[in-house]
């Protein structure tokens, strides 16, 4: 079981499992052979088409974004001294991060159709973002080798907290605190300075009891994760989904490499299967509610006309309300007339907005680097922050 050498085994060498190293080949071994212990590893490029920003873009990752904190390093988001001291940048995370704004990925759904198959042996993940408990995997199937924000606990005390408590204390950008001590309150994501979860060690071994063991969207950089697909015995198949080699996949008899991005080589998968009418239907159940009434809507020719009348004439006259408040803005009575008139539509509600915003930019320099003593964090978002106050509920 010792570490694979990294170059690829040569194709003279033929497969023993395999008819050959590729997707169809895969297939027709899960379908044929007594394939019923499928292990999957996954890693951030799972979930990259979801949406969710990356960490180390240099304009748009979001320690880029959270610079304006100050932070002494980078990853000091995520060390547990530092958040002790000053927990302000990681909620600030945490309010781009939390569950509920991003739409699992196909890739997601696929280990959600291993699993109703009865083949899914365990799903490790590194990821921190849910998203297999949004598509459906079940929760006993799931190791979060570096935790995630299913949980949340009190640092001190250890006291398990409330989901729904700290989901209104993410949203209104406030720090949570434990109600027995008055610990500071932290999902159960791993920060340096932490012991990965109990579950990762009690199932690492899992691998081995494999058949097939599928990795996607991972670099295999960070042990002890890294080391997992080294533990597959080596009569079993191993798949990697990655736009990249890594980790030594590639080095053995029945390795597979699909240099795609996930959800591309899912796809090709379930089609080589025959579950790609499977895989779809899944994933359409992860669309937002909105969005699957809107496209469960009938419209005939004459309705969907209609439709697209009514939109341009929206935005026309959208168009013209924004001129107008633009001229009026000019002549410097704005002001005036949003006060006088609150139902003139869209002008005035985009002047009062514009204002809204205005004015909190212009107060942030005043304030404190770090929360207030109620746990506020709306210097940090000022444009969300309400223009009264005295109103605000923490």
């Amino acid at each position: 079981m010792g570490q694979d050498e990294s170059r690829p085994i040569s194709p003279s060498i033929p497969p023993r499992q395999l008819k050959s190293r590729s997707i169809e080949s895969v297939a027709h071994y899960i379908l044929n052979r007594p394939v019923s212990k499928v292990v999957v590893l996954t890693g951030a490029g799972i979930s990259t088409s979801a949406g969710i920003p990356d960490f180390r873009s240099p304009e748009t990752g979001l320690y880029a974004n959270l610079s304006r904190l100050n932070l002494p390093y980078a990853e000091a988001v995520f060390d547990i001294a530092y958040f002790r001291q000053n927990p302000e940048p990681f909620y600030t995370l945490a309010a781009e991060l939390y569950p509920g704004k991003f739409r699992p990925t196909l890739a997601h759904s696929f280990i959600r159709l291993l699993a109703d198959k009865g083949l899914l042996l365990k799903l490790f993940t590194q990821n921190i973002d849910c998203l297999e408990r949004e598509a459906g995997v079940p929760g006993d199937l799931i190791v979060e080798a570096h935790g995630s924000f299913a949980e949340q606990s009190c640092i001190e005390c250890k006291l398990f907290y409330d989901k729904d408590e700290i989901r209104k204390h993410v949203a209104a950008k406030t720090i949570p605190r434990c109600p027995s001590c008055d610990g500071l309150v932290k999902p159960e994501i791993v920060f340096f300075g932490e012991q990965l979860p109990a579950a990762f060690f009690a199932n690492r071994m899992l691998p081995v009891e494999a058949d097939l063991v599928i990795v996607m969207g991972t670099s295999l950089t960070v042990q002890p994760f890294a080391s997992l697909p080294q533990l597959a015995r080596e009569d079993a198949v191993r798949v990697l989904i990655n736009k990249e080699v890594v980790g030594g996949l590639g080095s053995r008899a029945d390795d597979v490499v699909v240099l795609e991005d996930c959800d591309e080589g899912v796809r090709q998968l379930a089609k080589a299967l025959g579950w790609l009418n499977d895989l779809e239907a899944l994933w359409a159940e992860t669309r937002p509610a909105r969005e699957q009434e809107v496209n469960q809507t009938e419209f005939t020719k004459d309705e969907k006309l209609e439709r697209e009348i009514d939109k341009l004439t929206k935005e026309v006259d959208e168009t013209l309300n924004l001129s107008k408040w633009q001229d009026e803005k000019v002549r410097g009575d704005v002001l005036p007339s949003v006060k006088q008139d609150t139902a003139k539509g869209p002008a005035t509600v985009k002047a009062t907005a514009v204002n809204d915003t205005a004015i909190h930019a212009v107060a942030v320099p005043g304030q404190t680097p770090h929360e207030d003593e109620k746990g506020d964090l709306g210097h940090v978002f000022p444009a969300s922050k309400p223009s009264n106050t005295s109103d605000d509920k923490h």
